[in-house]
């Protein structure tokens, strides 16, 4: 299994769990590898409940996984409108190679966020997407020939991308895990968990989890915090991966 930077690059991204954000890099560095790709990054975002949980118990004991949050605060309409735009300046700014993920991010935030385009917004979130879903699968299910997608690579792919996916999560664990020894606030380390890019599963998890440990630990909206931004984040990191090796 000998890969190019570029395939290296494109394999890493796995470990956002993100598939768009996967599937975007993967075609820029590696056309050759996006079937096999895109196939890892939506499997281990389907296993995040069987691949998350064991390593969320590995790195914390049973007093952290009990901890409890506070209330987090109201946030404001116009804080819910200039958000979206804020993120998108500092992506054309800073990584203008991330701007197309990251703005796509941000017009779907700004149309739901504004209130005077729901017609638009219904559409982008039910029928838009259900056709793009579709296409996209259609596109990327061209790219799986047998003499393709068959070879011993395409485990290594694999095994590769789970590496990346179990790092990722280990790594938000042990940051959240930091943040809270500094932070005046309680931080439960599970929400670190939630820091990889499959919305709103890694957050779902984090939940169940949390709650197993304790029946009146309810983090599902203290995790959608980290999970959130680990969509900006790995959208961030190709961008980065990009600029660097494309």
């Amino acid at each position: 299994m000998e890969f190019s930077l570029q395939d290296a690059a494109s394999i890493a991204i796995i470990g956002g769990a993100d598939g768009p954000t996967a599937i975007f890099l993967a075609s820029r560095l590696s056309p050759d590898l996006l079937g096999a790709i895109a196939v890892a990054a939506y499997s281990y975002m389907a296993l995040v409940p069987i691949i998350q949980p064991p390593i969320m118990k590995l790195l914390t004991n049973e007093e952290e996984r009990k901890l409890e949050m506070q209330q987090l605060r109201h946030v404001t309409k116009i804080e819910k409108i200039i958000f979206p735009l804020a993120v998108l300046m500092m992506a054309i700014l800073f990584l203008p190679s991330a701007t197309p993920l990251v703005g796509m991010f941000c017009l779907g935030n700004l149309m739901r966020e504004c209130g005077v385009v729901d017609r638009l917004s219904n559409t982008a979130q039910n029928e838009l997407i259900n056709i793009v879903t579709i296409f996209l699968g259609l596109a990327v299910g061209s790219k799986l020939q047998a003499g393709t997608f068959l070879q011993f690579e395409t485990l290594g792919i694999l095994l590769l991308g789970a590496v990346a996916f179990s790092i990722g999560t280990a790594a938000g664990v042990l940051m959240a895990k930091l943040l809270n020894k500094y932070s005046k606030e309680t931080i439960n380390p599970l929400i670190g968990a939630a820091g990889v890019s499959a919305v709103p599963m890694a957050a779902r998890v984090v939940n169940k989890v949390g709650l197993d440990a304790n029946p009146h630990n309810f983090l599902l909206m203290h995790a959608m915090g980290p999970n959130v931004a680990g969509v900006l984040g790995s959208a961030v990191a190709a961008g980065v991966l990009l600029a660097l090796v494309g």
